[in-house]
């Protein structure tokens, strides 16, 4: 009897499978993670509405202030004034407004990430799915740490661009000076500062959104309650007993620490940097990666997280 001449050696066919395999092994590991990430934007709404929101408002008071741009822009030259910290402190003011919306939105995001999916029973369609706990917990990390530094780097980018269309039309029209505008305005330059700061901020605060994922995958009700009360408790304890607040401290520095490791704010010289203005020669990375408060909070951030994935997977509804 003979063999059919289109077979193919059961040998062949085996290592076809297992190259199959490994082809689709990154494909098969990324794609939930993907969509998961997909799904809580989708789901959660305030994640660039916030920031759209805020940018909104900024431009409102812009156009407010674009009424005394030409006047600005006279008293800075007939006083020899060095106009750039002066043309960079409303992009300024917007980029701060937009950073502190995007920490207020993953603060409220993180406490609600994991309780609101037990308090409304979902949890029982999405474990019914093919994504494990890690890639759910490790999505919903994202969302602070990724996704809401993009969501407003964009938006920032976006304001500041109208901003400084709008600050030259209103210049040209006036024959305030906006070639001096379009000189001494550094944009590129405050947006890579930008993107720099955002990485920093979320690097840092790394942490304090793991512990709130973990409060929310904890806590039966009140998620806002047990995520703070306990950090004042211990804060109002210290401070009775033994008349000190070294844990206030640290939160602190867990909040704004980042700053002097991050940034120059000192030129070579000994003169102060514009906060208003921060040149890229004033960003220290090496240093802020240096710090040992990074990789002590990304260790903390991981344990957390790690903590948050094994109560999801035994969590009920509530």
């Amino acid at each position: 009897m003979t063999t059919p001449s289109n077979a193919v050696p059961e040998s062949l066919n085996q290592q076809g499978i297992d190259a199959q395999r490994i082809a689709l092994a990154p494909l098969s590991v990324t794609r939930p993670l993907y969509w998961s990430i997909r799904r809580e934007i989708w789901e959660n709404r305030s994640i660039y509405i916030g920031p759209l929101v805020a940018a909104a408002v900024c431009i409102l008071g812009f156009l407010v202030s674009l009424i005394g741009l030409p006047r600005s822009m006279y008293d800075a030259s007939a006083h020899h004034m060095s106009p750039t910290g002066m043309l960079a402190m409303p992009y300024a003011h917007v980029a701060w407004v937009l950073i502190l919306t995007a920490f207020l939105v993953g603060i409220f995001y993180s406490l609600d990430a994991l309780y609101g999916e037990r308090r409304d029973r979902s949890i029982l369609f999405w474990k019914s799915l093919p994504v494990s706990d890690f890639t759910t917990v490790l999505a919903k990390a994202c969302i602070p740490l990724v996704a809401l530094p993009l969501i407003t780097f964009v938006v920032t980018v976006a304001l500041q661009l109208i901003m400084l269309l709008l600050s030259a039309a209103v210049l040209l029209l006036t024959g305030a000076g906006a070639a001096t505008m379009w000189a001494r305005l550094p944009f590129f330059q405050m947006e890579f500062v930008l993107l720099y700061g955002l990485i920093v901020l979320a690097l840092w605060h790394a942490p304090l959104y793991a512990w709130l994922l973990l409060v929310s995958g904890w806590a039966r009700r009140a998620a806002f309650l047990w995520a703070f009360l306990p950090v004042l408790a211990i804060g109002a304890f210290e401070r009775i007993a033994f008349r000190t607040s070294h844990f206030g401290r640290l939160l602190q520095d867990r909040l704004m620490g980042f700053a002097p490791d991050a940034f120059a704010f000192h030129t070579p010289d000994g003169l102060p940097v514009d906060p208003h203005f921060i040149p890229v020669a004033a960003l220290t990375p090496g240093r802020f990666l240096g710090t040992p408060g990074l990789w002590i909070g990304l260790i903390f951030a991981a344990i957390f997280l790690a903590a948050a994935v094994r109560l999801r997977r035994y969590r009920e509804p509530i």
